[in-house]
């Protein structure tokens, strides 16, 4: 049933935490929900001009990469960006294109830098969405800021979380795919490694050789190589675009791929998911996913 949706269900407001849980967590199902942030001071005040004065010469993590692709694979590798610590307005010079790079800068450090990073900014947001606690009984494990350039682009996969994401300005492009999808995407293994500037300015790829090999998507689902996946056109991908002032419930073990508007700033929220019976079914899917390979 999920996989033959055709589009994304919009909410106009919040739902209550029973509803939320009754209608959308439970059944594991995506949904866009207006009307959940419009009183967030953030969606005024967070142009690129406030957020230099706000934050401006503190240093920040800075993901780089040479094509706007971060954990992700490339060649035979899966290859992390690297992790440049930089002043965050020299960021910003980037991104406003008064300095010009070959290289694609996006802040998208993914372990609550919001909270940890930039807690000048937390009172223009919230430090959790109220209705999803409750629902969900916990707060979240994580609260993420994003903002970077167009040509950045985050792979396809999935995380154990359930995902409030949260557009401040600007717009997402997502392409989702529900976990029942997942006999019909590849998944190989991988040497993981980093870029890393050489002194001749130049990226390398690093080989983190103490680690164990990385499980991840080849397939471009912008692009898919339909000889060498061709299981994937049975897949059924919904893509969305999530606008300022909008949120996008992203449930757990949803893939999904996303690309942005330049600019673009959003946060998101990282619930921890229950390892119930969804993630029991989820696991076997995957289990005889593999089987089916091997035989």
């Amino acid at each position: 049933e999920l996989g033959l949706t055709e589009s994304l269900p919009y909410l106009d407001g919040p739902p209550s935490p029973l509803e939320f849980y009754r209608e959308w967590v439970s059944p594991n199902k995506p949904c866009v929900i207006q009307n959940a942030i419009g009183h967030w001071p953030a969606l005024k005040k967070w142009t690129l001009a406030y957020l230099r004065e706000v934050v401006g010469p503190k240093v920040v993590s800075v993901a780089v990469t040479p094509n706007g692709y971060a954990d992700a694979v490339f060649r035979d590798r899966f290859v992390m960006p690297e992790e440049r610590q930089m002043p965050f307005m020299d960021f910003l010079d980037i991104v406003e294109k008064k300095v010009t790079s070959p290289n694609v800068f996006y802040v998208q450090k993914q372990c609550s830098n919001l909270t940890e990073e930039f807690p000048e900014l937390v009172c223009d947001v919230q430090p959790d969405i109220p209705w999803m606690s409750e629902a969900l009984g916990k707060k979240p494990d994580a609260v993420n800021f994003w903002l970077g350039e167009a040509a950045a682009v985050t792979s396809l996969h999935k995380d154990h979380y359930e995902n409030l994401y949260c557009v401040i300005s600007g717009e997402k492009h997502f392409l989702l795919h529900p976990p029942s999808d997942r006999p019909f995407i590849p998944y190989e293994l991988y040497q993981p490694a980093t870029y890393r500037v050489s002194e001749e300015g130049s990226f390398e790829i690093v080989d983190e050789k103490t680690a164990d090999k990385v499980p991840w998507i080849p397939l471009d689902p912008l692009n898919p190589d339909l000889e060498r996946y061709p299981d994937y056109a049975q897949a059924k991908p919904l893509q969305c675009t999530v606008k300022a002032g909008e949120m996008l419930y992203l449930p757990s073990l949803w893939f999904h791929h996303v690309q942005q508007s330049h600019g673009c700033i959003a946060v998101n929220y990282w619930y921890d998911m229950e390892y119930d019976l969804k993630y029991s079914y989820y696991q076997l899917l995957d289990c005889l996913t593999n089987a089916v390979k091997v035989l």
